[in-house]
């Protein structure tokens, strides 16, 4: 088993929505206690509320690090999580994602909304245009990304994607199980026939 070694921070994107099935909860819980017993800084959306506000509060309970990134527009006491290793506003959305990537070594997506899944692809597509080439995870906690796997199949199936494509990420249902292939992940070859179409 190779391990990357070069991972000390990990961005993870998550759910800011309240009141969901507490099995959500717990995943979200149980990453952040795995991060911090791993020694990885957390590098996130900086919300206290949701999935973010239970992975947040869990690493931080661990003794873990973690690294908020929010735009002047959403710094609010409401939605803003008081009580991080570390703060940083920035101007808007699109600099927050920037900032959130170049400072992760590696990247999850737990389940959520139209953000999260936006800034999943967002770093998926960047992968796939040779922008970075990060390890990124799918934690598929209660089946909830089954669609959307199948949605990704489909389109290799139809030929919009590539089959190397669906090796730019790892999907596992359990925290630890994906931790385990983001630290191992090895990225596709032959990435640049698709943007030399040859």
């Amino acid at each position: 088993m190779t391990v990357n070694s070069s991972i000390k921070s990990i961005c993870v994107y998550c759910g800011s929505a309240d009141n969901l099935d507490p099995i959500y909860y717990a995943a979200a819980a149980q990453v952040g206690t795995l991060l911090a017993a791993g020694g990885y800084r957390l590098i996130y959306g900086a919300g206290k509320t949701g999935l973010m506000g239970a992975l947040a509060d869990s690493v931080l309970r661990a003794g873990g690090e973690v690294v908020g990134i929010t735009p002047k527009n959403l710094n609010t006491p409401q939605l803003i999580h008081a009580n991080l290793t570390h703060l940083e506003v920035v101007s808007d959305i699109h600099f927050r994602k920037a900032r959130m990537s170049a400072l992760a070594d590696a990247f999850i997506a737990l389940p959520g909304g139209y953000g999260t899944l936006d800034e999943f692809f967002e770093t998926l597509t960047w992968s796939q245009i040779g922008l970075h080439s990060k390890p990124i995870g799918l934690l598929n906690t209660n089946h909830y990304y089954d669609p959307l796997l199948e949605m990704i199949n489909r389109a290799r199936q139809e030929k919009f994607i590539f089959e190397e494509h669906e090796s730019l990420f790892v999907h596992d249902c359990e925290p630890a199980g994906l931790l385990d292939k983001l630290i191992t992940f090895q990225g596709p070859q032959g990435l640049n026939h698709w943007v030399n179409r040859n």
